[in-house]
């Protein structure tokens, strides 16, 4: 049972959809009533992902620097979540894992050196970063995503020791050094063992909304000091995946290991929590070629990613491949990638790309990224974008983050639906309760739902135009109109969000009928 009161300095009021009597004649009868009827019913809520990655490496995003105090910590997530919030956005994909570290209390795995400037030490006063920015998107009405770096074990902007229980010291023969970087083998069981079940410890744990995994699989190419590239040091397991009756070519065994892990992490992920969505961020072009004319980087031959397979297997529930080139660019044109990929979503997952807003600032104009916002709007299939990274935002570079929000984020949006999760109906409104003392209207109202409710839809119509908020899972109490106003609104209304991103039917009520 779902509880919550909302004071309302006037008239934000739920009951059931109905008008006073009405003299009409018994020929326009039926017509009337079925238009007061659409009149009374809020139109549906705008639906968009609308999101930023929060980068912990190298501390591109938060904390601002490794060994900050634990009041300052939090008082640069808060700013972030504000940030957000003050933006229209919903949600942020918050890294919590950059190099087999832990941004989050963890007996996998050891605390971060971009936290607190050595690796393996706990915030000195002790808190759990990712409880606390759960807990204070939600408040916020936020969603907020998990972010792991699968396969990464050290990058070199870490300059902490690393400490004894790091996988590269509890399992060295899985780690492997390669280039300036440690690098787990995903050719070895024990690697995608070991990813597993960090991811299954947070999903388990923590009350998040979805877990997200980037672009690094097999590593991008290093070179040595001669200056020539030089291959992945995977030859011991491919020596044992051979003595195993192993017939596939090196190029397609490593792809072969990436797609079992993409596999397992997506089937694993729903057993615990069916909810909370699944998410990979590939690099945005799959091949050259694909579409035509398209030129670039190689991932499924270079980093083993045959990420198409991924979406038309609907290992997935949203794709945000990386369009990280503008809209008129030759070699990588933002619409058409956009189109090929929405045209091999197969099982019609969420398609959500991904922006490179930082570059705002520098190469770009802040009218590149409300162009691609645009450009995602027009295309059939897509439904949102997430922007790395916070900071651009945060600083406003450009004045982007003004013009986000008087232009393509004016409202705010619910974050779409994910039906393919969910079993049943989600049908029930929620039921209402208004009582009046002194010069304010309180609104007390419940719902009685197996699943768990994220957000409230609070809509109100004045003057024969609605308008709405979206409320987070426990709004409050908030003062909002004086009684005595005269744009008293006609009528309000209320529904509930779930965890899969279902709406309920709203409960509504003509304010005139109260007799308040």
């Amino acid at each position: 049972m779902r509880y919550f009161v909302f004071v309302l300095g006037a008239v934000f009021l739920l009951a059931s959809c109905h008008h006073a009597p009405m003299e009409v004649s018994g020929e326009m009868k039926a017509e009337v009533k079925e238009e007061m009827k659409a009149a009374e019913v809020p139109p549906e809520v705008l639906r968009e992902f609308r999101a930023a990655w929060v980068a912990t490496v190298a501390n591109i995003d938060w904390p601002s620097k490794p060994g900050l105090s634990t009041e300052k910590q939090k008082e640069e997530m808060l700013a972030i979540l504000d940030k957000s919030k003050d933006l229209n956005l919903n949600a942020i994909v918050f890294q919590v894992r950059p190099q087999c570290d832990a941004l989050y209390e963890s007996n996998l795995e050891p605390w971060s050196f971009y936290l607190t400037g050595k690796m393996g030490k706990a915030p000195d006063p002790y808190y759990d970063p990712l409880a606390f920015a759960v807990k204070e998107a939600h408040k916020r009405g936020l969603e907020l995503h998990v972010w792991f770096n699968p396969y990464r074990a050290n990058h070199p902007m870490n300059k902490s020791p690393i400490s004894d229980d790091h996988i590269s010291k509890v399992d060295p023969p899985i780690v492997k050094k390669y280039g300036r970087y440690l690098w787990m083998d995903p050719g070895e069981e024990g690697t995608r063992d070991h990813t597993m079940n960090v991811v299954l410890d947070v999903t388990k744990r923590y009350d998040i909304d979805g877990v997200h995994i980037d672009d690094y699989f097999y590593p991008y190419k290093e070179k040595g000091e001669d200056g020539k590239i030089i291959d992945f040091p995977d030859e011991p397991s491919w020596e044992k995946y051979k003595a195993g009756g192993g017939t596939l070519s090196r190029s397609d065994w490593r792809r072969e290991n990436v797609n079992k892990f993409v596999e397992r992490f997506y089937n694993e992920v729903k057993e615990e929590k069916p909810w909370v969505k699944v998410g990979i961020s590939p690099f945005g072009i799959w091949r050259p070629g694909y579409p035509p004319g398209v030129k670039g980087f190689d991932q499924y031959e270079q980093l083993y990613a045959d990420a198409r397979l991924w979406l038309k297997k609907g290992w997935v529930d949203y794709f945000t491949p990386q369009l990280y080139w503008s809209i008129d660019s030759e070699g990588q044109p933002y619409k058409d990638l956009l189109k090929w990929w929405t045209g091999e979503n197969d099982m019609k997952r969420h398609i959500w790309p991904g922006n490179y807003t930082s570059r705002v600032g520098g190469r770009w104009k802040a009218e590149e990224i409300i162009s691609q916002v645009k450009a995602t709007r027009e295309q059939p299939g897509a439904g949102g974008n997430v922007h790395f990274s916070m900071i651009c935002l945060m600083e406003n570079r450009d004045g982007l983050s003004d013009k986000l929000k008087e232009t393509v984020y004016q409202q705010p949006a619910l974050v779409p639906a994910s039906p393919w999760l969910a079993r049943g109906s989600f049908d029930k409104k929620p039921s209402l309760k208004i009582t009046r003392k002194d010069n304010y209207l309180y609104l007390n109202w419940e719902i009685d739902e197996k699943e768990k409710i994220r957000n409230w839809v609070l809509s109100k119509r004045l003057g024969g135009v609605w308008s709405y908020k979206i409320l987070p899972e426990e709004p409050g109490r908030a003062a909002v109109l004086e009684l005595d106003t005269n744009e008293m609104p006609e009528i309000f209304a209320i529904s509930a969000v779930d965890i899969y991103g279902r709406q309920s039917p709203s409960r509504c009520v003509n304010v005139k009928d109260l007799g308040l």
